[in-house]
């Protein structure tokens, strides 16, 4: 129905001529009515395609066609498949009326009615009718929105993932796995050579899920790339997380926080320096067992004031790290509860080197049950 003109509209399917005018005038009170009747049952189902009535009124006995059969032939077309149907019938019979209500009919009158009864009834059909198409619109609109939203949504995390570093082979390498929520987190990541060198290596989650948190995540990666050229800072973790937290004040970004673990790690002293901002320690895995590399101080944004100390470790010649998102172990159950953070490190020290990447998400993804994460995915290995 077209709701643009969204009344009432009556048909009534009756051959004498003398009911339909009868019915007019006990129907004129309904303001803003529409009515139409037609004495010709052949004419009945195009009629009320092209009317689109609110209630149809259907007399059950007329020369040539059982009304029964058209309270079925309603029901069978899509464009009155829902119409409230109210039979009139000369009489009452209990059998007669239980095949209308089996063939599809709303109501039951037994013509004709006193007005006040009939324009009750028709006015309650006629109401419930419209309600009945305003929530199925408004329905429609709401999943015409969602899919927008998840093309949208779609777009943003091929734009994220576009933007990932590639994985890097060599004297040292790195890959990762990265799995947007099906309402796309915050999550990005990457690493970059400063100089010949130094790597540097990070990780941010930036707070609640959708477009705008993933653009923020994308706006502090690439501040961070950019000051790549500014060799002083971009070697210090310290003045980086500090940079970051003068670039991302919350009130000037809607209410969103994120939070960061940055690395430098140089080849020539085999030393990784690092400073984090409320993020999930790095794991270094050495010979089976983590080391946890602890943030440092809170989460970028909350206050202008901040402070990350730098903090160091020496590292081994087979050492991996792990960066990744809170969403690698925050893993719903389908029994309940979630899977804690001991049990994530428990894996990573139990698994085969060259099988933890893979093997994580695999297994997580068998924890809870299905390929969709609640949040974002990302986990990095570096093999130093």
């Amino acid at each position: 129905m077209d709701l643009s003109h969204f009344t009432d509209r009556v048909l009534l399917v009756d051959d004498q001529r003398i009911i339909g005018e009868a019915v007019r005038r006990m129907l004129a009170s309904i303001a803003g009515l529409e009515y139409l009747a037609i004495d010709d049952p052949q004419k009945a189902l195009e009629t009320a395609r092209a009317f689109q009535p609110t209630v149809i009124l259907q007399d059950l006995v007329m020369p040539g066609v059982d009304g029964l059969d058209l309270v079925r032939a309603y029901r069978a077309d899509h464009s009155t498949a829902e119409v409230p149907i109210v039979v009139l019938s000369s009489k009452e019979e209990a059998a007669t009326k239980a095949e209308a209500f089996a063939r599809g009919a709303n109501d039951y009158i037994v013509k004709l009615p006193d007005p006040v009864e009939l324009v009750a009834r028709v006015v309650h059909h006629s109401r419930g009718y419209k309600a009945q198409l305003e929530r199925n619109a408004a329905y429609e609109a709401l999943q015409s929105s969602e899919a927008h939203l998840s093309a949208e949504i779609r777009k943003a995390s091929e734009y994220v993932r576009s933007l990932l570093d590639a994985p890097m082979q060599g004297e040292i390498a790195a890959d990762w796995r990265f799995i947007p929520s099906a309402s796309l987190g915050g999550d990005v990541f990457g690493y970059h050579w400063i100089d010949a060198d130094h790597l540097a290596m990070y990780v941010l989650d930036v707070s609640g899920h959708g477009v705008g948190p993933a653009l923020m995540g994308v706006s502090a990666l690439n501040l961070i790339r950019s000051n790549a050229s500014d060799v002083a800072q971009a070697l210090d973790p310290s003045r980086v997380l500090s940079a970051l937290n003068a670039a991302f004040p919350m009130e000037r970004h809607h209410g969103m926080y994120f939070t960061v673990w940055y690395g430098v790690y140089s080849k020539s002293a085999r030393e990784l320096t690092w400073a984090g901002g409320g993020h999930p320690p790095a794991l270094l895995l050495r010979a089976g067992h983590a080391q946890r590399l602890e943030s440092t101080s809170y989460m970028i944004g909350v206050t202008p004031d901040y402070s990350a100390p730098t903090e160091r470790v020496q590292l081994q010649t087979g050492d991996r790290l792990y960066l990744y998102s809170d969403g690698v172990f925050e893993i719903h159950l389908p029994s309940g509860g979630m899977w804690d953070f001991d049990s994530f490190v428990a894996f990573m020290e139990q698994t085969a080197a060259d099988a933890r990447l893979e093997g994580m998400m695999s297994h997580t993804q068998k924890l809870q049950g299905n390929d969709s994460w609640d949040d974002d995915y990302s986990m990095v290995e570096i093999v130093l």
